[in-house]
């Protein structure tokens, strides 16, 4: 809905807080963002991890929680990691990137995103996002591939800055999928890898399909504030045998299997998840299902109560997807855009935990010589976005 130009600063937050009380009460303390929620079998297999002593990253959970992810995200291997920012690194070597190449990322995103570019001596490469999934904007990037970059032996290469642009990375924001067809078809064109940052979209699918299939890899994250979580955690995805094997290979030290000797064939990471932190995963995704159906019950209350705040649009997940409403999302109308910090006070004020966008990337200050499109369009959502409280048990 349209701002009213009559509706007064005050009133947007207050508006804002009414509708956000009208779905959660009234609370005497502060209600967090997103709590992990710890309601099934963690402590029974966290004991057996402890009882049998297999805590490190080697263990039955480990391989059944690899399992049971490639199993529920529809690919067929999975590689559990560290953390998400490992599994975004380890995605980013499978693709070839290399030391002075490109990569095209959104300024939308977390810091991750970005970091894992910079460890493997690439340059990110801003580009902007759209408004109703808040991921990639296909059309712009193509308008602005079609003026700084060509296509030249089978190679994107940035024009300007003679680099190769080795890879576009797509980020799923608060779980709503990005317009995957268009991403898709795009890479194919410009001669890009396609890698999905679906850290915060277990559970969204896109046209029927899980998010996280549709690139040649992908990145999940578990930390503590996600739908699921191992405590801390990652994994890669991919639908290629080659690179399910290498992304084990990698995250294990480069290892050569042998009974006792220590040989390393390339230069490896230990990214592997310990088998203790697994447990947790597994039990997790038993209750997976119920978790993300109160998290849907919990958006749709959201979506009714902001129905009719003017200035206020909730977030829904775009047409063709599922999402997982990760972040329960408003987008205030960029009329009421110097309110938005005054919007964000009443509402922490009132018990009610909220945030912005991330900083966008690049306005950091190690990444604002980086290459960029115009970023329009997210700069305006970083001054009208705000994320609400989304626990599943907020639906209870």
């Amino acid at each position: 809905m349209l701002a009213n130009n009559s509706h007064s600063a005050p009133e947007v937050a207050t508006d804002v807080v009414a509708a956000v009380r009208s779905v959660l009460g009234t609370p005497n303390e502060m209600t967090a963002l997103h709590e992990p929620e710890f309601a099934g079998n963690e402590w029974a297999f966290v004991k057996e991890c402890i009882d049998t002593g297999w805590v490190s990253s080697v263990g039955s959970f480990v391989d059944r929680f690899e399992r049971d992810l490639a199993d529920y995200t529809g690919t067929t291997h999975a590689v559990a990691t560290a953390n998400g920012t490992a599994a975004l690194h380890i995605c980013l070597v499978l693709a070839g990137v290399q030391r002075g190449d490109e990569v095209l990322i959104p300024t939308l995103t977390f810091i991750a995103t970005a970091n894992a570019v910079s460890y493997t001596g690439a340059i990110p490469h801003f580009v902007d996002s759209e408004s109703v999934s808040l991921g990639v904007d296909a059309e712009a990037l193509e308008r602005h591939l079609q003026q700084v970059a060509e296509v030249a032996d089978g190679r994107c290469v940035n024009r300007k800055s003679g680099a190769v642009i080795r890879a576009l990375m797509v980020m799923h924001a608060f779980g709503h999928p990005c317009d995957l067809n268009a991403l898709v078809a795009l890479a194919e064109r410009w001669k890009l890898v396609l890698i999905e940052d679906a850290a915060e979209s277990l559970g969204s699918r896109y046209n029927g399909l899980h998010t996280g299939g549709f690139g040649r890899v992908a990145a999940l994250s578990f930390n503590g504030n996600k739908v699921l979580t191992t405590g801390g955690g990652g994994a890669i995805l991919t639908n290629d045998p080659e690179l399910g094997r290498r992304a084990k290979h990698l995250t294990t030290t480069a290892r050569v299997p042998h009974r006792w000797n220590f040989v390393h064939d390339e230069i490896g990471y230990n990214y592997r998840l310990p088998n203790l932190n697994a447990a947790l995963g597994c039990a997790q995704l038993e209750q997976l299902p119920g978790m993300l159906a109160r998290k849907r019950r919990l958006a749709e209350r959201y979506a009714q109560a902001f129905d009719d705040v003017p200035g206020v649009r909730f977030l829904r997940e775009p047409a063709g997807t599922t999402s997982n409403y990760w972040l329960n999302t408003i987008v205030l109308d960029p009329a009421y855009s110097r309110q938005h910090e005054g919007v964000l006070g009443l509402l922490n004020d009132s018990n009610y935990m909220s945030r912005p966008l991330w900083t966008l990337m690049h306005r950091l200050p190690m990444y604002t010589d980086c290459p960029r499109a115009k970023l329009n369009t997210a700069e305006t959502l970083a001054d009208t976005v705000i994320n609400l409280p989304s626990s599943p048990r907020l639906a209870d």
